[in-house]
């Protein structure tokens, strides 16, 4: 049987809608730049940049940000895939890929974060889809005390089938974090950093920084 093929030729403006852009998605927006300046780098490349939100605001931030996307509708710097860079080794301090990976069977994980890597001198940044539901998601705040805060997620065990969009999503069957961790490895990655969110729970954070060996 052939693999299912996700649509990647979609219009530009569907993303500018406040459908696409609601609540849970703006406060994305500001953790990956927030992920993004946290490094301290100078530049970045972004691959599936979707409408741009963001490039003007790392701009203004002194991030000098290029684009990747396999679709040229949506006016990228480089029209490529993630799985070919068409880059130089170290072109980017950074390189991150926001809710992208898993439009990709995962087969391809390990080398796509691997092409990410050799293209980015020390910083990978990915968020993927997080499907585990929310069992308590709850903030506290009192007077003259720090906020108290209480966020517990659990797996669905539920199969994944491919949605027309997904390949895969973490806390499906078979996609535990655990295992995307053991997968970024195989990639000569190591995870500084892994989180969900509050304000953005279907949202799994990874920061990742390249092995240096000797």
């Amino acid at each position: 049987m052939s693999t299912p093929l996700y649509n990647e030729n979609l219009p530009r403006d569907r993303y500018a809608t406040l459908t696409y852009n609601h609540g849970a998605r703006w406060m994305s927006y500001l953790h990956q730049v927030s992920l993004i300046t946290a490094t301290g780098c100078s530049s970045a490349l972004e691959i599936g940049p979707g409408h741009g939100w963001m490039l003007p605001i790392l701009h203004d931030l002194g991030v000098a940000v290029k684009t990747v996307d396999i679709n040229p509708a949506l006016k990228p710097d480089y029209v490529a895939g993630v799985d070919r860079l068409p880059l130089p080794d170290n072109s980017f301090d950074v390189v991150c890929a926001f809710e992208v990976l898993e439009h990709l069977p995962f087969e391809t994980f390990v080398h796509n974060l691997s092409e990410m890597a050799r293209v980015a001198r020390t910083h990978i940044i990915i968020s993927l889809p997080d499907h585990r539901r929310t069992l308590i998601n709850l903030s506290l705040k009192l007077p003259f005390l720090p906020t108290l805060s209480l966020f517990i997620k659990f797996p669905t065990f539920q199969q994944h089938v491919f949605n027309g969009r997904h390949y895969w999503e973490i806390g499906k069957r078979g996609y535990s974090p655990s295992r995307i961790i053991r997968e970024i490895e195989k990639a000569g990655l190591r995870v500084q950093r892994a989180f969900v969110p509050q304000d953005a729970p279907m949202n799994h954070y990874f920061i990742m920084e390249k092995v240096v060996r000797a």
